[in-house]
């Protein structure tokens, strides 16, 4: 068993009425810190990671044809970024399905995803890497028909229309906020999975390479990312909703150091724009790693 280093210091977010998940390990010698790592969270768009990960392995094995076409219609378009928020019907391969599933976190390309490579095989593949206190019950659109059942709405229109008049205790009862009602985890299994993925133990070695590289492909740079110097390289997924914000990611420096992290956090604020907790999960995150600095040497 790793040594464990001293819990980090959560000073970042002093102040911003967060509740923090936090783990880090050196992903070579297994030596972590952390702050409630084993407190479940809920997952939010981070499932993509598993997602993209047995689509690779699939892809890897044969199993199916990454340059698959795909047809997303307007029934599987959810709103929001890439083909969720398109205006016409696009088609395209699953390999670049997936790649915007987690460049842009596309959730009706993640939903054709879920529906190719099954639910319940994501959901196997987290018990065949030991993650057994994840659970992946399905994609976005699942969580948004959760959404619609719990408030009584008949549409996402009419939930939309709803939600400004929604009481915060009733959004906040929402099985999607609930981490033994909706996809979930734990900081400590999340990095557990990238430094499985990150030394080609989650998969075929093509699989875990592809989904290392689809990684460093996020758009979105301002949490984990932005709390690193500059010559560190971080590959990275985010997931919010309404109260909470994660992201997960492998930062991996010059000298050949690697060390995934997983902060996740709640608020009771329901914002989703929040770039002082933005920037607070990206110093504790630096924080976490720089006591684990050197521990390979």
């Amino acid at each position: 068993m790793s040594a464990v280093a001293p819990p980090p210091q959560v000073g970042p977010f002093t102040g911003l009425g967060v509740r923090v998940r936090l783990h880090a390990r050196c992903v070579d010698c297994g030596r972590d810190t952390g702050v409630e790592a084993d407190r479940p969270v809920v997952l939010a768009s981070v499932v993509k990671v598993l997602l993209v990960l047995e689509f690779a392995r699939q892809a890897a094995r044969g199993q199916l044809d990454p340059a698959e076409r795909a047809l997303v219609r307007a029934p599987e378009r959810l709103g929001g970024t890439g083909t969720a928020g398109c205006a016409d019907d696009v088609e395209m391969s699953l390999r670049d399905l997936a790649r915007f599933a987690l460049s842009v976190s596309d959730n009706s390309a993640a939903d054709v995803l879920f529906r190719r490579v099954g639910a319940d095989t994501v959901q196997s593949l987290a018990r065949e890497l030991g993650l057994i206190r994840t659970r992946v019950l399905g994609g976005p659109r699942l969580l948004l028909e959760s959404m619609l059942e719990d408030v009584g709405a008949a549409s996402a229109e009419e939930f939309a229309a709803s939600l400004p008049a929604l009481p915060a205790e009733r959004f906040r009862a929402l099985r999607i906020l609930d981490p033994a009602r909706t996809n979930a985890s734990t900081a400590r299994e999340m990095t557990r999975l990238l430094a499985l993925v990150w030394t080609d133990r989650a998969g075929p070695p093509r699989a875990c390479a592809r989904l290392r590289s689809l990684m460093t492909e996020q758009v979105s740079r301002s949490r984990l990312e932005a709390g690193f110097p500059e010559q560190v390289t971080v590959a990275a997924k985010s997931g919010t909703l309404p109260g909470v914000r994660n992201e997960i990611g492998v930062a991996s420096y010059p000298d050949g150091g690697r060390y995934a992290v997983a902060v996740c956090t709640e608020t009771e604020s329901l914002t989703t724009r929040r770039p002082d907790l933005d920037a607070a999960m990206g110093a504790a995150a630096h924080t976490a790693v720089s006591r684990l600095r050197g521990c390979c040497a």
